[in-house]
């Protein structure tokens, strides 16, 4: 019975390394405790409890969850640890350089009403279950001048009353700015955005000539949009400073709230897969039993 039992460890144990042996061939996973670079814009230094996807196999990942990569991904981050369940998708957009002084006249109150427009528009083009709906601020959005951070985060529910949550920072640069999107649950967030700020945001260092001070307006493009237009979905939103923020709704409605939930599950489900799940313990024998379960020479 016993030799039984260590016959089924030890063929459980193989069948979960051939598993973790074929996702990991299937992407192009970097272990943490290294740095590596966010494309040509920037580095960071990846804590080993992390893993890490590049923009190639990010875009991958995305596309075979079922989700529609926006093409400008630059990588993405995943814990180890399996009772965490969150994801940090990082995008690099070149808009142009985009010009802070809104930073004391941002809207909080006029941008939430024009989420709840778009997702509403939106909606309209959704099957039943595929819905959003936009709830209230989770952090109102606010600007840190000595880093270039612009910062908001905003609650949302789906059909099924289930609460979804986007933390997002922009790291402003020379020539556009860099995405940040944490993609975690109400009831993880706040322990979810400490890991997001302290563990990978102080370890991300836009790379020299990509730097926000670096700009050279004698020759660097200047956005046509400011704060209040990044944080309601970026380009294409100039057209809110001729037709107002509510009037843009119809045009960018599909735009407005950047979800990544539909390949979420399934994405932190294969990683938890592969780096949190134990393999199997050997079976623990008495030391009689060592001696017959040994082969004689």
């Amino acid at each position: 019975m016993k030799k039984r039992l260590l016959g089924m460890t030890l063929a459980l144990t193989l069948l979960w390394s051939t598993a973790v042996s074929a996702a990991e061939s299937k992407y192009n996973w970097i272990d943490g405790g290294k740095k590596v670079d966010l494309k040509q814009i920037a580095t960071l230094d990846l804590d080993s409890s992390f893993v890490f996807l590049d923009a190639a196999n990010t875009m991958k990942m995305s596309k075979e969850n079922h989700d529609s990569p926006s093409g400008k991904e630059i990588g993405s981050i995943y814990p180890k640890d399996e009772n965490q369940s969150w994801a940090v998708i990082f995008e690099y957009e070149e808009s142009g350089h985009i010009k802070d002084d809104e930073k004391q006249k941002i809207d909080a109150k006029a941008i939430l009403k024009s989420y709840k427009k778009g997702t509403e528009e939106a909606n309209k083009d959704k099957q039943p279950g595929e819905r959003l709906y936009v709830t209230g601020w989770d952090v109102e959005p606010f600007y840190d001048e000595k880093t270039h951070n612009l910062t908001w985060s905003m609650l949302a529910e789906d059909d099924n009353k289930e609460q979804l949550l986007n933390y997002n920072v922009r790291l402003l640069t020379r020539k556009g700015y860099v995405s940040a999107i944490l993609v975690s649950d109400p009831k993880h967030r706040e322990a979810d955005k400490k890991v997001l700020t302290e563990q990978i945001l102080t370890k991300l260092e836009i790379k020299a000539g990509e730097r926000y001070e670096e700009f050279d307006a004698s020759k660097d493009k200047v956005s046509e949009y400011g704060l209040s237009a990044l944080i309601l979905g970026g380009a294409g939103l100039a057209v809110a400073k001729k037709v107002g923020l509510l009037a843009t709704i119809a045009l960018f409605g599909k735009k407005f709230f950047i979800v990544i939930i539909a390949a979420f599950g399934a994405i932190i489900g294969l990683v938890k897969k592969l780096f949190g799940r134990r393999k199997p313990e050997p079976v623990q024998t008495h030391p009689s039993e060592q001696q017959e379960n040994t082969p004689t020479i």
